[in-house]
């Protein structure tokens, strides 16, 4: 089986019968390699994994070590091939990257850093301070965090909140007990934003996530409440965000992904004083990526289903 793998990241399969080809995702597929059975996926504008849709005719498995397909997805590979998402590769950096976020919102380090950009001793923030102020998002002691999209990426996260005081609840389609926390589902999500010291998002983009924190949502959050965004921009109503922030109508906001990205340097989030942007930096990393690849080229080669499997 030819297996198309990008140089975008050093890859090394163990799989019987494999031919290995590297490709440069940021330029079309060679011509003698279109009759690929396989095309791991890292790093390729979407105008190039459009070209290999179209033209990968014989591709059997379309891996992409993205945790969301939807690019993948989008691209319009043949109904023949199985696309197979990088779900679980990332749990464990964007975990790192939530937890920073939300940590650099309670410490407020986003003030602290346009303070010493300033040449400015923030006394504000520093020397005695209350334990806790019912106003100001400032600890994770006894906290209510909600973090929306509970799957492997918050089950690896709920943990070290919960280590540091925190009261975690998820929110998925359906309510369930998972790993020992709460999960409550969506449509009873309202119920819950006005309690939410963090509301944590790790959705991802599909029709029924566009704007899923819409405006009427985000006027459900209380004047002192983070939102932290690690999963896809299009599932914030972005102009309602930005007037909420604008207003100091919740605390603030630390989002990895916008609507738009890179972020336009026209956009009004830079300039907000409780923004905290971050250019889409939590996943880079995919680990485990190699035995991935491997086990699914076997279990195509043996005509099952990969793991990760993308419903079409």
């Amino acid at each position: 089986m030819k297996v198309l793998l990008p140089t975008s990241l050093e890859l090394t399969l163990d799989a019987d019968g494999v031919e290995p080809v590297l490709y440069d995702p940021s330029l079309p597929v060679p011509a003698e390699h279109e009759d690929a059975e396989a095309l791991v996926v890292w790093g390729n504008p979407d105008d190039q994994l459009r070209d290999a849709a179209a033209r990968l005719r014989s591709v059997r498995l379309v891996q992409t070590l993205a945790a969301g397909p939807d690019a993948v997805v989008a691209a319009g590979f043949v109904d023949t091939a199985h696309i197979a998402s990088g779900r679980s590769l990332h749990d464990r950096p964007v975990t790192e990257h939530a937890l920073a976020l939300v940590l650099a919102a309670a410490r407020q380090l986003h003030t602290l850093v346009r303070a010493q950009l300033g040449h400015r001793w923030a006394s504000e923030l520093g020397g005695m301070q209350p334990e806790k102020n019912p106003e100001v998002f400032t600890t994770l002691r006894d906290a209510n965090v909600l973090i929306w999209g509970f799957g492997g990426i918050a089950r690896t996260l709920a943990p070290l909140l919960t280590a540091l005081g925190a009261n975690v609840t998820g929110v998925a389609t359906t309510a369930r007990e998972d790993s020992g926390y709460r999960v409550i589902a969506v449509d009873d999500i309202e119920s819950e934003l006005p309690k939410a010291d963090v509301l944590l998002m790790i959705l991802p983009s599909v029709a029924s996530t566009r704007h899923a924190l819409s405006a009427q949502r985000i006027a459900l959050l209380s004047k002192h409440a983070w939102l932290v965004n690690v999963g896809r921009g299009s599932t914030v109503d972005e102009d309602a965000l930005i007037d909420a922030l604008a207003a100091r109508r919740i605390g603030g906001a630390a989002l990895d992904v916008t609507s738009v990205e890179p972020l336009p340097p026209s956009s009004r989030l830079w300039d907000l004083p409780n923004a905290i942007i971050t250019p889409h930096a939590a996943g880079g990393r995919p680990l485990g990526a190699s035995a991935l690849i491997s086990e699914n080229i076997a279990a195509i080669a043996a005509g099952n289903a990969p793991r990760n499997l993308v419903e079409r």
